[in-house]
């Protein structure tokens, strides 16, 4: 510690490197946060870009399918390919239900209400004493006298 500087300049010190601290840290958080983001932007495009050509094989699937059925076993083309369509309207409709029915058993917030509803029925009448003021005359009034 250096003898000749007071304690208010030391503290000023301190704090003007406190401050100089939590700027550079928050500079760095930034950067971080920029850097990352760009990350996780440019992995969301290749995502998106992977999604759409998983869609294209897809349709090429289903007229690959669709051909199959039609040269393998000997079905007319449209039928070949209602057969197909029909497939992925029974495999839409499966996921669908499934979906709608893991909705079906959200719980809903139900622990929450549940407590809410039980504060609100234990506040619904509150005791409330009533203020009384006492002037300062009063305030000993009680006591007894002693004599001398």
């Amino acid at each position: 510690m250096r003898e000749d500087e007071s304690l208010g300049a030391l503290v000023a010190e301190a704090s003007t490197h406190i401050s100089t601290l939590v700027r550079a840290e928050i500079e760095l958080a930034k950067s971080e946060l920029k850097f990352d983001a760009k990350r996780v932007g440019m992995a969301t495009g290749l995502f998106a870009a992977a999604a759409f050509t998983l869609h294209l094989v897809l349709i090429l699937a289903s007229f690959t399918i669709a051909y199959v059925l039609h040269d393998a076993v000997g079905l007319s083309t449209w039928l070949s390919f209602l057969i197909v369509t029909v497939f992925y309207l029974v495999m839409a409709g499966i996921l669908g239900f499934v979906g709608y029915r893991r909705l079906q058993g959200l719980a809903g917030f139900k622990r929450t209400r549940r407590s809410l509803q039980s504060l609100k029925s234990t506040d619904e009448t509150p005791h409330i004493e009533p203020v009384t003021t006492t002037t300062a005359g009063e305030v000993g009034a009680h006591r007894a006298t002693i004599a001398s």
